[in-house]
């Protein structure tokens, strides 16, 4: 016969006060750096610490801009940090110095770099590129990416002259310095043209002979692979970029409520134009997306060989 068991007044406030007296779970903490300072890319971010995403897993984040956007990945791998944001094209290169490394999650899952011209310059396509200058900022992949953009029009990278701008990609070609530029971002450098009234046209890497890649990976050393903290924060991340799909502007409020010195009509524009490119599975692992660049990138001689996907990504489950 199954028996009810009776708590007197005694049992009841004795249990109370235990309650009472029992610290809350404290959070677990994870260090999170960011390839650059915060700015729409890390829509998702913001939007899980500011809706308390993050907290309701049981996770402290800390957000932390690099003074040196170059540092995060080697952090990372050297263990002074959790988890760094960088770019698929550049895990290879750093599989390929023997970095400990290894994407774990997507934040923005499509390229976002460019080929940019004036739109009302000569340069009507990359044929038109034929014994120009193009201005870049960081040699690499950047060049790769151009050299096979312009052999699916026909041309090669010696038709071009590169110019090393620094990071005056949009000032250089308003100020006809240069012809084009590569590395601009789809969703800032062509709304800041614009604004400063010089409109822009861009040639998109993906339309024109280079594979799809992603743009902005979550990175983390292979020994924190399964760590629980990170399938936690990743399942935030998603819920982030969720509620930011269905709500962008109350996300938007949250955005410049946290960083008030971005609300200006440039990260107003980015906002929108990157809300489509956020991974909205950011755990899942597009395996074939990774093989074919590390294919066009070994043929490209950026790297030595083809590296195993195991090797660069995991899936979390």
């Amino acid at each position: 016969m199954f028996r009810r068991r009776a708590f007197t007044p005694a049992i009841i406030l004795l249990a109370a006060l235990s309650l009472l007296a029992s610290p809350a779970a404290a959070a677990d903490k994870l260090s999170v750096l960011l390839e650059w300072f915060v700015n729409p890319d890390h829509a998702p971010l913001v939007v899980a610490r500011e809706k308390g995403f993050f907290s309701a897993a049981g996770l402290d984040v800390d957000l932390i801009p690099p003074a040196d956007p170059a540092a995060p990945p080697r952090l990372v791998a050297a263990r002074q940090a959790d988890v760094a944001i960088g770019y698929q094209p550049n895990l290879y290169l750093s599989h390929d110095e023997g970095l400990p490394l290894v994407r774990f999650g997507t934040l923005v899952e499509t390229p976002l770099n460019t080929v940019t011209v004036l739109a009302d310059g000569p340069i009507k396509s990359l044929k038109d590129l034929k014994g120009k200058k193009v201005g870049f900022s960081v040699a690499g992949f950047e060049d790769a990416m151009l050299g096979a953009m312009l052999k699916s029009e026909g041309l090669k990278a010696g038709d071009v002259e590169l110019i090393n701008v620094n990071f005056a990609l949009s000032a250089s070609l308003i100020a006809n310095q240069v012809d084009a530029t590569v590395g601009g971002y789809r969703n800032f450098e062509l709304t800041q043209m614009a604004q400063e009234g010089h409109k822009g046209t861009a040639f998109f890497p993906e339309e024109h002979g280079v594979p799809v890649y992603d743009e902005l990976i979550f990175l983390t050393h292979p020994d924190l692979a399964k760590d629980d903290r990170l399938k936690r924060f990743i399942g935030a991340v998603e819920k982030g970029a969720i509620y930011l799909t269905n709500h962008p502007d109350e996300s938007w409020s949250l955005f410049i409520k946290a960083y008030p010195d971005l609300d200006n009509a440039l990260n107003r524009q980015a906002w929108t134009d990157t809300l489509p490119r956020f991974a909205k599975r950011p755990a899942a692992l597009d395996r074939s997306r990774y093989e074919r660049l590390g294919v066009f990138m070994h043929e490209a001689g950026l790297i030595k060989s083809v590296p195993k996907v195991d090797d660069l990504a995991v899936e979390l489950q």
